[in-house]
């Protein structure tokens, strides 16, 4: 087993361990579809290509969506999952004020200067004076930086795969030579 699949299995738990949890036992389902959880090139860059998308979506429920979607496109479903939290509590205001400044760009709007409560009452007051920007610099920097991320995992993974390759041609070699 290579080192990237060592690595994303030591910290995503197996489609055994998410059935034994009762709360997810209506999922079962879903289970039996098993490249949702192989870790292979392909999943794993499919699982970041949703991932980094979900995280940049000004929605609730990323977890869920980047689920549904890791379903239909055979991503890994717990790496799809993880990736989301790039958005998190911390997180969240920097990336959302800046994709909201790059959709304001993009519209060919001036930014509005506003200051943010949190509460659901400036939300629902406020939403349509900055949602279109949000979510045009949302989608933009969604789509760009989840393709690079393809890309970047492909790449990655392929770099890896040859290297190791190349170690066990020289022992090989080496081992040859010695005997």
């Amino acid at each position: 087993m290579s080192m990237p699949k060592k690595l994303l299995k030591r910290f995503f738990p197996s489609p055994e361990q998410v059935q034994r949890k009762r709360s997810l036992r209506f999922l079962a389902p879903l289970f039996r579809k098993p490249n949702l959880w192989h870790v292979n090139r392909r999943a794993v860059a499919r699982a970041f290509l949703i991932g980094v998308f979900t995280a940049f979506l000004p929605l609730p429920f990323q977890m869920g969506i980047a689920a549904f979607l890791a379903f239909y496109v055979n991503a890994n479903v717990p790496i799809s999952i993880g990736l989301v939290w790039i958005s998190n509590p911390v997180t969240i205001p920097p990336i959302f004020y800046a994709t909201y400044l790059l959709g304001a760009q993009l519209l060919n709007t001036d930014p509005i200067d506003f200051k943010i409560e949190l509460s659901l009452d400036w939300a629902l007051n406020n939403l349509a004076d900055f949602w279109a920007p949000l979510f045009v610099g949302s989608m933009t920097a969604g789509i760009i930086l989840s393709v690079l991320a393809y890309f970047v995992i492909h790449l990655a993974w392929r770099r890896h795969v040859s290297k190791a390759w190349e170690r066990r041609k020289r022992r090989r070699l080496k081992a040859q030579s010695e005997s």
